[in-house]
């Protein structure tokens, strides 16, 4: 299957090329990109899950797209849904996330990215639920997850399952986002805006 190219008002999100493997690469050997996972990534391991994200795709309509900003960046990361079936209450499901390199943060792409990833999780797939997760202490990631309209239930943190409970990773957090929220989200949105044209 082939993963659709959607675009957005400073991005792309296209399949991924052989020329991404090397920024991605960088990436993935960045302290700072790579903070709240278990360690950096070597070249291989990074090809590896490029690999991966590629063949997950392939067999579903949904996956990582690729972000590049035309004109500027051919390539700043990855943005999309994927679907998480370890044995947690609240899975299996679809989780939305993402990773851009550290010399492209805080322009607001990861947020943009990720609104047009649920528009299509949402009104392409139809999906009634799409998920966050991230380390609690990733206040960077948490905000984004917040300005998606995601809520988040103390009360369903939980320890990675991959993880040993005391390691310092392994407390997460889990946001939600339902279809319904996010329509209301839209619309209220567009009342917005339709508010501030007039004045």
């Amino acid at each position: 299957m082939v993963l659709p190219t959607l675009r957005t008002k400073r991005l792309i999100l296209r399949p991924w090329k052989p020329d991404d493997l090397e920024p991605f690469s960088e990436m993935n050997a960045d302290l700072k990109v790579m903070a709240y996972y278990a360690s950096i990534l070597t070249r291989e391991e990074s090809d590896a899950l490029a690999s991966k994200i590629q063949q997950d795709y392939a067999t579903r309509a949904y996956g990582f797209w690729a972000i590049e900003i035309p004109g500027i960046a051919p390539f700043i990361g990855y943005v999309g849904l994927n679907y998480w079936n370890l044995e947690m209450s609240f899975a299996p499901c679809i989780d939305i996330g993402w990773r851009l390199a550290s010399s492209h943060w805080g322009h607001g792409y990861a947020t943009e990215g990720a609104q047009e990833a649920l528009r299509y999780g949402f009104e392409e797939l139809d999906l009634s639920e799409i998920v966050a997760m991230a380390t609690i202490g990733n206040v960077r990631s948490r905000r984004t997850m917040e300005r998606l309209g995601m809520i988040h239930n103390p009360d369903e943190n939980f320890h990675h399952p991959k993880l040993p409970k005391d390691h310092l990773l392994s407390m997460r957090v889990l946001y939600r986002l339902r279809r319904s929220w996010w329509i209301s989200l839209q619309l209220s949105n567009g009342k917005q805006r339709s508010a501030h044209s007039v004045r």
